[in-house]
């Protein structure tokens, strides 16, 4: 499957593509596709961003992201072994007009409403793993079969959605590339001050455009955003960084005071610094 800038086109003659990626760090271009995707992080992690929110990932996720979902994968470089994911792209149309709405199938709308946002499945990956190992061995009529079984398992399984707002509307190329532009700024430059005539510049808007441009697309302002940023890196020297002191962490992820910062991570983990650091 080829991977443009924002859109990903999937062949007129394929019903469903069954992708490996094994690479050091995945794709990291925003981007969205008509197709769901089913993925399985076999190995690798880090950041990963759907519609409005900022989450991780790991190895042993699986992932789903829905139809025309903006997204993007930020592999952690700094783990040395290369990242292996395996993906499975369909839309509701793959095998027919109202296949998916055919009464034999009813039980599984509720996986079709919930990709809508994007979720990780959190609980039977026992039963769901082994069904994407066997992928790379079947045949395309075995791999159909295989995604039924997957979607069926993930609709019984408790999930955690990977966004709370998604814009509704497919983004045209150039608006895919600004919006690039904007979180990838964000994502290399959280630990400096960034000034709002510093991220209008990149997007090569005016201030208040800008503004109101970020806020229509993402339901929050960019420095909600870039604090969602800072946060999730915390998390990760928190845990990966013991010897680290909370307010190291706090200077090292772009907090001007750890005053804020401690009250910024409650607002958005719900305990404090410390409290995360030892749930774990």
């Amino acid at each position: 499957m080829k991977v443009l800038p924002f859109k990903i086109p999937k062949p007129q003659d394929e019903a469903l593509v069954y992708q490996i990626d094994r690479e050091q760090v995945f794709y990291d271009q925003l981007h969205q596709h008509g197709e769901i995707q089913i993925s399985y992080v076999e190995k690798g992690a880090g950041s990963l961003i759907v519609g409005d929110s900022i989450n991780e990932y790991k190895a042993g996720d699986i992932l789903v992201i829905g139809s025309f979902v903006p997204h993007v994968f930020r592999s952690d470089t700094r783990i040395k072994e290369e990242s292996l994911m395996h993906t499975l792209f369909f839309d509701q149309d793959s095998f027919g007009k109202g296949f998916f709405q055919l009464a034999d199938l009813s039980s599984i709308q509720q996986f079709f409403k919930k990709a809508e946002f994007g979720m990780r499945v959190t609980s039977r990956q026992g039963n769901i793993i082994p069904l994407f190992l066997a992928l790379h061995e079947q045949d395309k009529v075995e791999q159909i079969a295989s995604l039924l079984l997957i979607i069926n398992q993930i609709n019984k399984s408790k999930t955690a959605p990977l966004s709370a707002f998604v814009y509704r509307k497919s983004f045209t190329d150039d608006e895919g590339k600004r919006m690039s532009k904007v979180y990838d700024y964000a994502m290399e430059h959280y630990r400096e001050p960034i000034t709002l005539d510093e991220i209008a510049e990149k997007a090569n808007m005016t201030k208040n455009a800008f503004c109101r441009y970020f806020k229509k697309r993402t339901n929050k302002t960019f420095f909600q955003f870039l604090i969602e940023i800072r946060i999730e890196n915390a998390c990760k020297l928190l845990l990966k960084n013991p010897e680290l002191s909370i307010a190291s962490i706090s200077e090292q992820c772009g907090f001007n005071n750890i005053a804020n910062f401690n009250r910024k991570f409650k607002e958005f983990k719900h305990c404090t610094p410390t409290q995360y650091r030892h749930q774990f």
